[in-house]
């Protein structure tokens, strides 16, 4: 397996060039089925043979097979989306930007240390809260995005993740209030409505989703990491956790997670950031793998040794429907992160004026 890549330092892993004329495979994985052809992107395709059923979408999605076709083709993008099909909560949430813009950033963030993290233990969709080193790190994380905006915030149904959000966003100078909204039942909803215009234009509504959660560790949940490497085998226990389409026994493989998340991102988020919405997304090591799979086109053999740190927050910026990785904030004076786009720097320019009328 490839070195661990760190998230702050993930590189270009394929330059997307036209080859020869005759197609030339760049990286396959065992399929079971027969293929859907996916285009992404300018001479190349990407196919789905993923018999997991997701209940958000009636489309099969993998990003398993890569193939550089013969000769340079006309430029097709992932099949636009019905902002129908976006969670029955956010369709009722008031414009909380007023930004018209094809610009958008999106910040991914992995949730802090949680308990389970500490005591080395398999955690999967064992909701489990956050140590006090992990509220330290969304707290720091939360100082690192406090320049850059945020109009809706996404998490799992976990919370791990919604803590790291909460607590992520109380550092924010625009001291908006993040608000879960509840769409478990038709009473949730309207117990958990909001009448007032102005606290509603002083809020960020944070939408839960258990397609975003951790991926599912079977009857591996709760094990020792290590016991379980001396009761099962380290080579077994290692394709376990970190195999693209190997599942643990009674449990999700990567492939299986990513199924799931992405067609959830593609059917809820990006819609967001194509309105011109900045959005943040608070989830796990294995969920944020596969969007971040999707987001960057990495094969299933690259995104096996893509690591993710807790409590680290990972800037993106979509235009034009590209996406561009920015890195990972320094923190909240670093000036860099902000010259990435003219609204980013005009953005945090707007904060600093307000902030000089505040204290004057």
């Amino acid at each position: 397996m490839a070195t661990s890549t760190s998230h702050q330092s993930i590189v270009s892993f394929a330059s997307h060039r036209s080859s020869s004329s005759s197609s030339s495979t760049i990286s396959q994985c065992l399929l079971r089925e027969p293929l859907l052809n996916l285009p992404i992107c300018k001479g190349f395709k990407i196919y789905s043979s993923l018999s997991y059923n997701n209940h958000t979408t009636s489309k099969k999605r993998n990003f398993c097979k890569i193939e550089a076709m013969a000769s340079s083709q006309t430029e097709t993008s992932v099949s636009s989306y019905n902002n129908n099909n976006l969670l029955s909560p956010s369709k009722n949430l008031p414009d909380l930007s007023k930004k018209k813009s094809n610009e958008a950033a999106l910040i991914l963030i992995r949730h802090g240390e949680s308990l389970w993290n500490e005591k080395n233990l398999f955690t999967g969709c064992v909701d489990v809260p956050l140590t006090e080193k992990g509220v330290e790190e969304a707290i720091e994380a939360g100082k690192r995005i406090s320049n850059i905006p945020v109009d809706v915030i996404f998490t799992s149904s976990l919370i791990r993740a919604q803590m790291t959000a909460m607590l992520a966003m109380i550092q924010h100078r625009r001291k908006k209030v993040p608000i879960i909204l509840h769409d478990e039942s038709e009473q949730a909803k309207t117990w958990s409505q909001v009448f007032s215009d102005e606290t509603k234009n002083q809020s960020i509504p944070v939408i839960p989703a258990w397609q975003l959660n951790e991926r599912m560790y079977g009857e591996l949940q709760g094990l020792n990491k290590q016991e379980t490497a001396e009761r099962y085998g380290k080579q077994q226990v290692h394709e376990w956790r970190r195999s693209y389409d190997i599942p643990p026994p009674k449990g999700e493989s990567l492939e299986m997670c990513a199924e799931r998340a992405v067609a959830y991102f593609q059917d809820n988020i990006e819609p967001k950031l194509a309105a011109g919405k900045n959005v943040m997304i608070a989830a796990h090591g294995n969920s944020l793998r596969s969007i971040i799979m999707y987001l960057d086109k990495l094969t299933c053999q690259e995104v096996i040794s893509l690591e993710l740190s807790t409590g680290i927050p990972l800037l993106y910026i979509f235009k034009e429907g590209k996406f561009m990785k920015r890195g990972s904030p320094v923190g909240p004076t670093e000036a860099g992160v902000y010259a990435y786009t003219k609204s980013l720097a005009q953005y945090r320019q707007k904060l600093e004026e307000d902030s000089e009328v505040i204290c004057s």
